[in-house]
C-alpha cells in the first residue's frame, strides 16, 4: 500500500508510535509518506541544529518524511499552542495535497494538536480512506487549548467531526470506544488498538550504582512519579499520601510541569521530607531508574475522558517489568488488576493511595518481581510493538476496503 501519516510529532521527538509505526510498514513493504512539523517537544523550541524551512523532505527506501513550519509555542501558553496548532494546519493544508493525494489510505496520530489540519487535510483530499488513532478525547470542559471557550468548542467540533469522515477510528481502550461513540463515530467503524512503547529502550534491566545513589537514600520502599508535574496527574494527592507514611516510603517525582512550584510548595508546607524532586531525564536514563525503584507511580485526575486513556507511562512501567501504584480510575486501574501488575486505589483520595503505598512498602520484594514480570507477559501479549503495528496494517487494508466499498455501493445506485 502508500500508506500517508499526519502526526504533529515524529522523531527525533519521544514520538514512537508514528515514527515506529512508519519504520515497521517500511520494512513490510509499504511505501510510507510522513506529514509532520519540526521537532520542538517538549521545550517548545526548535530543536538546535535545526530551522524552520518550506521545502524540507528527506527520503529513504520507501519512506518520505515532509516537514512543515508552524509556530513554536515556547511559553506553553493556552494561547501559543493554538497558535502552534492552526499555524500547523495551515501548513499542513499547503503540502499535504501534493504529498499524500495518491495515497491509498491515511493514518492520523490522534492528539487534539493535528485535529485542525486533519480536518482540512481531509477535505481538501477527498475520499482518502482515513484512520484516525485516538489518543486524547477533548471536552469543552477540559479547557486545555485557548483562554476563551470558543476555540475549545471548534477543537471539541472539529473532533466530533473528525470521528465521522474517518472510515476506521481505532481507541486504545474499550471505554475510550464508548466516548468516541457517542461523540458521533460510526460505531460499526470503531476498534480498539491499544499503544505501545518504545521497546529498544523501555525493557527490563539493572540499576548502575550511580543510578541507585541518585535515586535511594536506604532501604526503605521507593516510589516514583516519573513524566508531566501538571493538572490531570494530580499529584498534591500523592505528596498528602506520602506524608502520611513518614519515613516508611519515599516518593520521588521526576520530570517538571506546570503545576511543579505548587507540589514543591504543598510539599513544603507538609513538612514531607520523604518527598524528592529529581529534574526530567532523558528517556534512555529512564529503565534504570525504574530498575531503582520498587513502583511506578500512575496517576490520573476523576476525569470521563481520562478513564478510557491508558497513559504512555504505563506501558514503558509494564515493559520494564516494574511494578505499578495506579492512583486512577476506569481502564488504566483495570489493565493493572487485570494484569495482577501491581495495586490500585479511587483517584483524587490521598487516604486511600496512603493505604495503596503503606501496603506496597509492606510486599515482600520477591512479590513485587512477580507482579513486574505478569506486568511484563501482559504488555508482550496485548501491547507490544509487534501486535499493535499487526492491528494497525490491519485496520489501514479495512480502510481502504470500506471506502472503495462505498464508492461501489454509490455508483450502482
Amino acid at each position: 500500500m502508500r500508506v500517508g501519516i499526519l502526526t504533529y510529532h515524529f522523531p527525533p521527538e519521544p514520538a514512537f508510535v508514528p515514527g515506529s509505526l512508519a519504520e515497521e510498514l517500511v520494512a513490510r513493504g509499504h511505501e510510507v509518506r510522513v506529514l509532520t512539523g519540526f521537532p520542538d517537544y517538549p521545550g517548545g523550541h526548535v530543536y538546535p541544529g535545526w530551522r524552520q524551512r518550506w521545502r524540507h523532505q528527506t527520503h529513504s527506501e520507501r519512506l518520505t518524511v515532509r516537514r512543515v513550519p508552524r509556530y513554536a509555542a515556547g511559553d506553553g501558553s493556552a494561547r501559543a499552542r493554538t497558535a502552534s496548532w492552526l499555524s500547523f494546519a495551515g501548513s499542513a493544508a499547503l503540502a499535504g495535497r501534493g504529498l499524500l493525494r495518491d495515497v491509498d489510505a491515511l493514518y492520523v496520530y490522534g492528539h487534539p494538536a493535528v485535529t485542525f489540519a486533519a480536518t482540512g487535510l481531509l477535505r481538501l483530499l477527498g475520499r482518502t480512506p482515513t484512520v484516525l488513532h485516538v489518543q486524547d478525547v477533548w471536552t469543552e470542559r477540559d479547557g486545555r487549548a485557548a483562554p476563551d471557550g470558543g476555540w475549545s468548542a471548534r477543537l471539541e467540533a472539529a473532533s466530533r467531526r473528525l470521528y465521522r469522515e474517518a472510515a476506521v477510528v481505532a481507541v486504545g481502550s474499550p471505554s475510550m470506544a464508548d466516548l468516541v461513540r457517542a461523540a458521533g463515530a460510526d460505531p460499526g467503524g470503531v476498534r480498539v488498538a491499544p499503544n505501545w512503547t518504545d521497546e529498544r529502550i523501555f525493557r527490563p534491566t539493572q540499576a548502575g550504582p550511580a543510578v541507585r545513589r541518585l535515586v535511594r537514600r536506604d532501604d526503605r520502599c521507593v516510589v516514583m512519579h516519573a513524566g508531566t508535574i501538571g493538572a490531570r496527574q494530580d499529584l498534591e494527592t500523592a505528596v498528602r499520601a506520602a506524608a502520611a507514611l513518614g519515613d516508611r516510603l519515599d516518593l520521588v517525582l521526576v520530570g517538571s510541569g506546570p503545576q511543579e512550584r505548587r507540589v514543591r510548595g504543598l510539599a513544603a508546607d507538609l513538612g514531607a521530607d520523604n518527598v524528592r524532586f529529581l529534574e526530567r531525564r532523558s528517556a534512555v536514563d529512564m529503565p534504570q531508574m525504574y530498575a531503582a525503584t520498587d513502583y511506578q507511580l500512575v496517576a490520573q485526575r476523576d476525569l470521563p475522558e481520562l478513564r478510557g486513556r491508558v497513559p504512555g507511562k504505563l506501558q514503558a512501567a509494564l515493559s520494564c517489568a516494574a511494578p505499578v501504584v495506579a492512583s486512577a480510575a476506569g481502564e488504566t486501574a483495570e489493565l493493572v488488576e487485570r494484569a495482577r501488575a501491581g495495586l490500585s486505589c479511587p483517584p483524587e483520595d490521598w487516604a486511600a493511595l496512603a493505604d495503596r503505598f503503606w501496603l506496597a512498602a509492606a510486599i515482600p520484594p520477591a512479590a513485587r518481581l512477580d507482579m513486574g514480570r505478569r506486568g511484563r507477559d501482559a504488555y508482550l501479549r496485548d501491547m507490544s510493538m509487534r501486535a499493535g503495528v499487526d492491528r494497525i496494517e490491519a485496520l489501514l487494508h479495512e480502510a481502504a476496503e470500506r471506502s472503495s466499498n462505498r464508492i461501489k455501493l454509490a455508483h450502482s445506485r
